[in-house]
């Protein structure tokens, strides 16, 4: 449950914090009737990222083991790839959010406005559908589906919450080390999620060494205990892995935080955010 609050948090502050951003260009420009069209655009998003999930969730069912386990180990990887391509996207881009959604925003409120809809649409859509596919993986890969749903339900919900209070320049937050750490967090989330995808396409025969162990300490490590439960949820540890999976983890966690920190460290310092904020200095920290 806590990889998936960490996801749900991550993921819902990013695409509550381009709401915030929004709302206060359109507040700052007098336009404040274009509000409900930014909203619209943010219902669409949700509805199509719930969709989504959904097709995920029912979509594969029917099908042969093999034919589940292919597609499960095939989506998986697509998720590592595209949680680390949004942590790197942030870690370089977030300090010029805020100029880029302004100039969206000012080639899209001409006439009714509908075009902010569109721009709402992609910017929290994009969130969504990366959520939906990670949050699938995550949860097949630790075998629940309840849990799983409720961490990322309460991580939306702290998100939304943060979002509001931001807006309302009640909380000032540091962003810019709230997404570097959440960041390098989700990497070896992701990484656990790739050994497992790895296992899937194993299962399914699309990879050799599924009966080839790099180690198995399910004795000291039992799955079913509280310790184990704790460790697959949270890193996707599984106590039996086969060399190919270990060798995926390295080659993936490894040079994916060694890059993703460098990326950081390369950043320029930045200030605290609030919602009293220009959307400018929010993005900053960003």
């Amino acid at each position: 449950m806590t990889a998936n609050f960490l996801i749900g948090l991550r993921e819902g502050l990013e695409a509550t914090l381009v709401v915030v951003l929004l709302m206060a260009y359109l507040a700052k420009t007098d336009r404040r009737h274009l509000i409900p069209r930014l909203w619209t655009g943010v219902a669409a998003a949700i509805a199509v990222s719930v969709g989504f999930g959904a097709l995920l969730t029912f979509g594969p069912k029917g099908l042969t083991f093999e034919a589940q386990e292919a597609i499960g180990g095939t989506l998986s990887i697509a998720a590592v790839g595209l949680v680390t391509w949004m942590v790197f996207w942030m870690a370089r881009t977030a300090r010029t959010l805020g100029s880029d959604l302004k100039s969206s925003v000012d080639k899209s409120a001409g006439g009714a406005g509908w075009g902010l809809a569109v721009v709402a649409a992609i910017a929290v859509g994009r969130e969504g559908l990366e959520t939906a596919l990670f949050l699938w993986a995550a949860a097949t890969a630790t075998g629940e589906s309840t849990q799983p749903l409720i961490g990322a339900v309460l991580g939306l919900a702290a998100a939304a919450g943060f979002g509001y209070l931001l807006h309302r320049g009640v909380l000032k937050v540091n962003l810019s080390r709230f997404f570097t750490w959440t960041g390098a967090a989700l990497i070896i989330v992701a990484g656990g999620v790739l050994s497992y995808g790895i296992h899937d396409l194993q299962e399914a025969g699309l990879l050799p060494g599924l009966h080839s162990l790099a180690f198995d300490i399910s004795g000291a490590v039992p799955p079913s205990s509280w310790y184990g439960t704790l460790l697959k949820g949270t890193l996707n540890f599984s106590p039996a892995t086969t060399w190919l999976e270990g060798a995926a983890w390295l080659a993936y966690v490894l040079p994916a935080l060694f890059l993703y920190l460098r990326t950081n460290r390369k950043a320029p310092p930045s200030r605290a955010a609030s919602g009293n904020d220009t959307p400018a200095k929010a993005t900053a920290a960003a």
